[in-house]
């Protein structure tokens, strides 16, 4: 993977550190090659800092660029640092933690302020372009398009055809941000090959929903996806009913992220917009919450719609405070999409069953054309 992002297991911010970084690499043009992040505390920067550099001190960010071909470089930075110099300076930890890896980054493109007033300058400059960047990509969510219903028709057949291993590469190159997949125990559309493959071939992001067994994290620990989804399933129902319990089963899916994290693969729980869910999925120690937007898109009139709205906005940002990224998807489609992706929180869509819908009328490649138009507004 591109982009590699190791800490404590329970630390908040890795999607976020992760998604900025591959943005970053997408910006310069350096998207194929590996960066390595490390998210450590003080104690572990200053050893770093002694150990490499002969400064046996703190400080927040160092850089080691890497000459090999298809290596960006290693960034390590001090959480416990950026937590002081975010107090002092008014701001919040996410937002210094961003401004340190732009600063780790522009020192891998060449940069060094040590080097002069000219030097400090010239660095400073490449700064803001990148975290100017990063903000006018902030305002727009990605969309991650779910291609599980290329392999419903296909198995309706018993056949090979459609493959959503293509399908997968198509929707890449209409410019969507991901790919989701959800490998169910029944194994009614999605394959085991279908995974590996997807995970071999994509240039972007994959996404594994799944139940939280021990099969399917094994599974997912072989694969190694981008992120997992935890979500609830029965094999009676046609497609995902509601949110996953995370409160009624807090042990167990706590038990489930933690499994997950020692794979090294980030974790989100698809939950419904309710208080209690999103407080015990930011005691999970998940990074992201999926809010499953069904209720809302299959409201029977607009005054039950615009109830829905607002439960599903008050919840994002309830988990954004609580420092957990927020993702969205679940029925929604080419006529209510446009309103939720207008909550700023919501970094992150999954759409699946109305692009591939639509494909059956247009083509795959607008279908998702169309979509991305309306989440990035």
């Amino acid at each position: 993977m591109p982009v590699s992002v190791l800490s404590k297991p329970d630390f908040p911010y890795l999607c976020l550190i992760k998604r900025a970084a591959e943005r970053l690499l997408r910006f310069c043009n350096r998207q194929k090659d590996e960066l390595n992040i490390l998210i450590t505390n003080d104690a572990g920067i200053t050893e770093i800092n002694n150990q490499w550099l002969n400064r046996p001190w703190r400080t927040n960010v160092i850089s080691f660029t890497q000459d090999a071909r298809g290596l960006f470089g290693d960034i390590v930075i001090s959480w416990e640092t950026a937590r002081q110099e975010a107090e002092n300076a008014g701001t919040t930890l996410r937002t210094r933690l961003v401004e340190l890896l732009v600063h780790g980054v522009v020192h891998l493109l060449g940069e060094d302020h040590e080097l002069g007033e000219e030097a400090a300058r010239r660095m400073a400059e490449r700064e803001r372009e990148l975290i100017s960047y990063l903000l006018k990509e902030e305002i727009m969510a990605d969309l991650c398009i779910n291609v599980d219903h290329i392999a419903t028709i296909r198995q309706a057949r018993g056949g090979n055809e459609p493959d959503p291993v293509i399908a997968a590469g198509i929707v890449e190159l209409a410019g969507a941000d991901g790919i989701v997949v959800h490998l169910r125990e029944d194994r009614r559309h999605i394959q085991d090959r279908d995974v590996r493959i997807i995970r071999e071939v994509i240039k972007t992001r994959l996404t594994l929903e799944m139940a939280a067994t021990d099969e399917m994290i094994g599974i997912a620990g072989e694969i190694k996806p981008d992120i997992v989804t935890l979500v609830p399933e029965k094999r009676q129902e046609l497609t995902t009913e509601g949110g996953l319990d995370v409160k009624g089963l807090e042990a167990s899916v706590t038990d489930a992220v933690s499994r997950l994290h020692h794979y090294g693969i980030p974790v989100s729980l698809f939950v419904d917009p309710e208080t209690d869910q999103i407080e015990a999925a930011a005691r999970t120690g998940a990074e992201c919450i999926e809010i499953h937007t069904g209720r809302y898109a299959d409201a029977e009139n607009a005054e039950i719609q615009d109830r829905e709205f607002e439960a599903i906005a008050s919840m994002a940002s309830l988990a954004f405070e609580l420092g957990l990224r927020v993702h969205a998807g679940h029925g929604l489609n080419y006529q209510n999409t446009a309103r939720v992706a207008a909550i700023s929180e919501i970094s992150e869509f999954s759409i699946g069953h109305a692009v591939i819908a639509r494909a059956a009328l247009v083509g795959l490649d607008q279908a998702v054309r169309e979509m991305l138009k309306l989440v990035k507004g």
